[in-house]
């Protein structure tokens, strides 16, 4: 991040950016700088994701994160609360916008099946004990069937895309042309009917056992 000795303070930040002529100007080339070092680092951290891309797609990445990160920057001045300084608030829109840039970009050629069924049996351990293949085996089975039976047709497609296919939330909301807020709505939904209908088996005891273990 930038040299903490020349930083300009967070008053001056907010002055300057809402600024009109040269202060402003300034400011924004400032801001956009910063946030480009950021959606950099964040870029070339995940580079793992992107295995073929070069240098320079890598570069066109950070810096459609840092644009877009500036953009969101300016929209959210007024919630700036100061809690922290603003460069390492305003360091954040881009580290969070170059993850949705690399994921957007991992999966630009994979597709989504949006299926809105799943086979959980088979995802079972096989190596495991008799005994704890047979209990995986009767939860799995009585997991398939609350998604079958509990969830309406949408949640299942959602539900299944989001944590059996591991799509990521950014990606599919701009394959469906919705927003992460609704996909989260959606999937907070999902999940409680699925708990109602656990319970109702007696299995969420040991949903629970896991997800804590």
């Amino acid at each position: 991040m930038e040299n903490s000795d020349a930083a300009p303070s967070d008053e001056k930040w907010i002055a300057d950016l809402t600024a009109d002529g040269p202060d402003g100007d300034a400011a924004l080339r400032r801001l956009h700088e910063l946030l480009l070092r950021a959606s950099r680092h964040q870029v070339y951290r995940l580079r793992g994701m992107l295995p073929h891309a070069g240098p320079e797609e890598l570069t066109d990445l950070a810096m459609q994160a840092a644009d877009e990160a500036t953009v969101s920057v300016l929209r959210r001045l007024d919630t700036f609360e100061g809690r922290s300084r603003f460069s390492t608030w305003a360091y954040k829109f881009a580290v969070y916008q170059a993850g949705v840039e690399v994921r957007k970009q991992a999966w630009r050629h994979k597709e989504i099946s949006l299926s809105d069924s799943v086979d959980l049996v088979g995802m079972v351990d096989h190596s495991a004990s008799p005994s704890e293949l047979a209990e995986a085996t009767e939860l799995a089975r009585a997991v398939e069937k609350a998604i079958r039976t509990a969830l309406t047709p949408h949640q299942r497609r959602i539900a299944i895309a989001l944590v059996i296919d591991e799509v990521p939330i950014d990606v599919l909301a701009d394959r469906l042309g919705t927003t992460r807020n609704a996909l989260y709505k959606t999937l907070h939904d999902a999940r409680r009917r699925l708990r109602a209908a656990l319970a109702d088996c007696g299995h969420l005891d040991a949903i629970t056992d896991r997800s804590t273990a």
